[in-house]
């Protein structure tokens, strides 16, 4: 977000919801403190073990919002007791954005429940998002919400199939895919998390049962408006591919595809897949900081758009076949603003106590796609909705 933007402004007073920003001054959580700053109810305590980065995010918006919305609280997600300083913040809802989450246990969220505050998250590990279920009795009897995986899936992509599911009689197959622009800035969580998975062997469904896919395999070509063009798509092991046969009964097909701007990066990291398949590497993600820095190293190449697309296909209500594809185009490096929209959308309601939902769960069937046509304000983001 450039600083000619303008943030929302309100009198210190009208700030009565707390919420307690792990990772704040991450790569998404900065970029997550800058939605929040637009909701005038909220104070966000931008947390995490830098105290010193925390206050310097925190100045920063409070003098873009000329108010004092924004303070800082040191805690580390690691340390014992993690329940007390959550308590003692004060915090009506803690958003938790430190990832990557493959691997991470649920003491966080954990904590939440015994502190009494709400828990949302940006994870899209699989395992993670779908697995936080088994905190759902812990939480219904708190009266908490506790949900995993807002983020761009599940939360967005799963709204977006809430809404185009309503055209079909019979739901066939659900495709999504995301393609950022190489310009992009990109974290180290999220390329940690992506080389996880790159070679290894995961479920998907396919022609009504489970099969074998494999992260970063599968190439496939896929087509997007302007500014974005062609992008080469591949396998992701990604909530969508567990949480969607479960969701929509009777579907036969379920892919998760996402792919680098560059050929150069996304035929490398197809072949590293490769490598690892053939057990010549164990697990790519251990080496995730020096393929960092050496993908930065072309970051001056390729563009700054991006995009994301959800396309299902079946029977439509009147009979015959129909396929319906939303498409999202980021521009002016705004894509990575997508994956904290719905935290942010979540920390609105909560506060106007506009979600009722409590439990352990994730975080799919709660919010609408109109929900998230109304959080792009000031973003240089775009939707379209086509039939074909």
């Amino acid at each position: 977000m450039t600083e000619e933007r303008n943030i929302a402004t309100c009198c210190p007073g009208e700030t009565t919801y707390k919420v307690l920003l792990i990772g704040g001054y991450g790569f998404f959580g900065k970029r997550l403190a800058e939605r929040l700053a637009l909701d005038p109810l909220l104070h966000v305590m931008i947390a995490g073990r830098d105290i010193a980065a925390a206050q310097t995010l925190a100045d920063s918006l409070n003098q873009r919002t000329k108010t004092g919305r924004f303070s800082t609280f040191r805690i580390d997600v690691s340390q014992r007791g993690l329940a007390t300083p959550i308590r003692a913040s004060g915090a009506h809802m803690v958003i938790h954005t430190s990832g990557p989450f493959q691997g991470q246990g649920y003491e966080v969220a954990r904590a939440c429940i015994q502190a009494g505050a709400h828990y949302v998250d940006l994870a899209d590990g699989r395992d993670f998002v779908t697995g936080i279920t088994e905190l759902d009795a812990d939480a219904r009897h708190a009266g908490l919400l506790v949900t995993s995986g807002a983020s761009s899936v599940p939360a967005l992509s799963s709204a977006v199939v809430d809404e185009l599911a309503g055209h079909f009689s019979e739901l066939h197959g659900i495709d999504v895919g995301i393609s950022p622009g190489n310009r992009t800035e990109r974290g180290l969580a999220t390329v940690r998390a992506i080389l996880s998975y790159c070679g290894a062997p995961f479920p998907q469904w396919r022609a009504g049962r489970w099969q074998q896919a494999f992260g970063w395999q599968g190439l496939r070509r896929q087509n997007y408006l302007p500014p974005v063009g062609s992008r080469w798509l591949a396998n992701c092991d990604v909530p969508d591919l567990q949480l969607f046969p479960e969701r929509y009964p009777g579907v036969q097909h379920v892919s998760f595809g996402a792919g680098l701007e560059l050929p150069l990066l996304h035929f490398g990291t197809w072949l590293m897949a490769g490598m690892r398949r053939a057990g010549l590497v164990q697990n790519w993600s251990r080496h995730a900081l020096s393929l960092k820095k050496l993908s930065d190293l072309f970051i001056r190449f390729g563009s700054d758009a991006g995009a994301m697309h959800v396309e299902l296909d079946g029977i439509g209500i009147d009979g015959t076949k129909q396929r319906r594809r939303w498409t999202l185009i980021a521009a002016s490096g705004d894509g990575p603003y997508v994956p904290v929209l719905a935290s942010a959308i979540l920390a609105s309601k909560l506060a106007r106590n506009q979600i009722t939902c409590r439990g352990a769960l994730p975080c799919i069937g709660i919010l609408r796609l109109a929900d998230f046509r109304d959080a792009l304000c000031g973003l240089a983001i775009t939707t379209e909705t086509a039939t074909g």
